[in-house]
C-alpha cells in the first residue's frame, strides 16, 4: 500500500458496551473462556480512548482484564491490561463506583490495527453482570 500524506483523522466515533457474568478461565493461556467482545477496530484501525466497568449488583473485589485478539489470529487471547474493581454493596443511597482502565485515556489512546478485537472479563463471576464500556474512534 502506498503511503499517503493525509493525516488520519477520526472518521466515525462509536461507543460499545458488553456485560460479563462468568468468571474467566484459562487466563494463563492463549485460550480464554468467559471473555466478552467489547470493541472491534474499523477497516483503517481505531483509537480507543476510554474503557470503564461498573457492577450491576453487590460485588466482591474483582480482577478485571482486557485482552487483545488480533484479526490475523482470532482464537488467541493476549492479556494486555488489568484493573482491580473494589468490593461494593449495592444500595439505593450510594453511587455505584466505576472502575477505569487507567492506561487508556483521550491523551494516551490505545491504537488498534484493522479488525483487531478487544475482549473483557472478570476473574470473579457476578450473575447480574459487570458492564464494560468503551469509546472508540475509527480512522
Amino acid at each position: 500500500m502506498a503511503n499517503t500524506f493525509t493525516a488520519p483523522f477520526a472518521q466515525k466515533y462509536k461507543t460499545g458496551a458488553a456485560v460479563a457474568t462468568a468468571a474467566l478461565t484459562g487466563i494463563g493461556t492463549s485460550t480464554v473462556t468467559g471473555a466478552v467482545l467489547l470493541a472491534t477496530a474499523g477497516a483503517n484501525g481505531s483509537l480507543i480512548s476510554k474503557i470503564t466497568a461498573i457492577p450491576r449488583a453487590t460485588v466482591t473485589a474483582s480482577s478485571l482484564v482486557l485482552f487483545l485478539v488480533k484479526a490475523s489470529a482470532p482464537t488467541v487471547f493476549n492479556l494486555i491490561d488489568s484493573e482491580l474493581m473494589g468490593a461494593y454493596t449495592l444500595a439505593a443511597t450510594t453511587a455505584i463506583p466505576e472502575t477505569s482502565f487507567g492506561n487508556i485515556s483521550s491523551s494516551t489512546p490505545m491504537r488498534l490495527e484493522a479488525g483487531d478485537m478487544l475482549y473483557v472479563g472478570s476473574q470473579v463471576a457476578l450473575a447480574a453482570g459487570i458492564v464494560f464500556y468503551a469509546e472508540q474512534a475509527d480512522l
